[in-house]
């Protein structure tokens, strides 16, 4: 895969030349185009790292951190950490910045440098563009070798992240203590395995693990989608589960699937918690374009207002923060909740999706029920540099001239029973085809009918 420089920072595949894959010399010259940022902005010369289970991860995190020394900025390392754990940890050690080491969903071949400010939260597009700057000129200046930054380990920012999950107000421990939960967790041999254990331990909520040899061989697709996780859906199908949770290898997306097996999905995680969230503690919704109906529609029950904005946690955030939600995420499976921190986190998702499930009574199939039924589907098409987005946006916007149409991000097209929306991804060579209607048979026309313009 080429090299992708973005807002969710610098991604591609490990080997081959440099410039075209993330190689030694890549990884150095964009961790030192960030370094050079950090220092530029004044923010501490401090930066928190950490790592998913993939197998180039040792070298990775060693580039950096030797890369970020070079610059005189001293490394805190986590080591093994979930994203949502990392950027906990740059507040907690007032670090200037945090760099997240994975790819997320994608393959084992592929991995990143995910960059955050002295927040804990994803840098912002101008900071993303002035650093890639920075990256590109070559002109940084290392320090000399009584300047060298500290490298200092740091085992215990996962119980920092766990204690907070356990003091968050909405989490009721006794009533899921009190409940006695089983869960199945697919934990996709990454970070998962070594992160959602814990928490269940602390909730009193006994934890079964697939999948959980942390060594970055994921023995499935990673991504948490229905047809990556056969092994999961038969546990459930034939155990005695309340719960079956499946995350991606960074633990910042959360699925759900209920007892028999029934896929409640990534989608219907933000409805769950936000059903939850919004019965305690009234304000706006957030999720992005791309995400369920299902969002608004819960928002509406409680009589609370939602928004929608750009696809990426970043924008997310920024809307969030402009509208004071009290709840946001993205339906992919990632929960944002602004009491917490302002980041995707599955441990904060499960202890609310289990709070609720304390707390009502009810099974998570149950809850499911209660909520409007849409059926999603997620496309794409492979495209290259020479494909033209603009001339194919416009094609549709012919083809469907009185649908209502945002083009915030890409262009989304909104039918009286359903919705399209098209958009470059910010990882991949693709463009994201994904629709959703009330049947899967709909959604698909929807977006069959899209993809004939493109």
């Amino acid at each position: 895969m080429p090299l992708k420089k973005s807002i969710s920072g610098f991604r591609g595949t490990i080997g081959g030349k440099a410039g075209d894959n993330l190689t030694p010399e890549d990884i150095v010259a964009n961790v030192a185009g960030y370094g050079a940022w950090l220092l530029k902005s004044g923010a501490p010369a401090k930066v928190v790292i950490g790592r998913d289970g993939r197998p180039s991860g040792p070298v990775v995190s060693a580039l950096t951190a030797a890369t970020l020394q070079c610059l005189g900025i001293d490394v805190i390392d986590c080591d093994f950490a979930t994203t949502p754990t990392v950027e906990m940890a740059v507040v907690q050690h007032q670090a200037g910045g945090g760099i997240i080491l994975s790819a997320s969903h994608n393959p084992k071949e592929y991995n990143a440098l995910k960059l955050l400010n002295s927040k804990g939260e994803f840098i912002s597009a101008a900071a993303g563009a002035d650093l890639m700057a920075l990256a590109a000129a070559g002109d940084i200046t290392y320090c000399s070798v009584d300047d060298l930054g500290s490298l200092t380990a740091d085992d215990t920012a996962l119980r920092h992240h766990i204690n907070a999950v356990l003091n968050h107000p909405l989490v009721d421990v006794a009533a899921i203590r009190q409940a006695g939960f089983k869960v199945v967790l697919d934990a996709v041999n990454s970070v998962g395995a070594i992160s959602i254990p814990p928490l269940c331990r602390e909730l009193g909520v006994t934890c079964e693990v697939i999948n959980g040899e942390l060594n970055g061989q994921f023995t499935h697709n990673p991504e948490p989608l229905p047809q990556h996780l056969g092994d999961l859906m038969d546990r459930m199908k034939a155990g005695d589960a309340d719960l079956g949770i499946a995350v991606d290898p960074d633990v910042d997306r959360l699925a759900l699937i209920g007892p028999g097996g029934r896929w409640i999905g990534e989608e219907y995680t933000l409805v769950t918690v936000a059903d939850y969230v919004l019965r305690h503690t009234p304000g706006p919704v957030v999720s992005n374009l791309s995400s369920s109906r299902a969002a608004a529609d819960i928002a509406a029950h409680h009589g609370q207002e939602y928004f929608a904005s750009a696809v990426g946690e970043v924008n997310v955030v920024a809307k969030m923060k402009e509208v004071g939600a009290a709840i946001g995420g993205e339906g992919n499976g990632g929960i944002i909740d602004p009491k917490l921190h302002y980041g995707r986190d599955s441990l904060i998702g499960l202890a609310l999706v289990l709070s609720h499930l304390a707390t009502s009574g009810k099974s998570i199939n149950e809850l499911r029920d209660g909520y409007a039924h849409y059926e999603m589907i997620k496309d794409k098409k492979e495209v290259d540099n020479t494909y033209d987005l603009d001339a194919a946006f416009a094609r549709v916007r012919a083809k469907f001239p009185d649908v209502r149409t945002s083009d915030i991000d890409g262009l989304k097209l909104d039918f009286p029973d359903g919705w399209v929306h098209l958009r470059a991804s910010n990882t991949e060579p693709i463009v994201r085809v994904y629709a959703e209607a009330g049947t899967k048979e709909r959604a698909q026309e929807l977006a069959d009918g899209i993809k004939a313009e493109l």
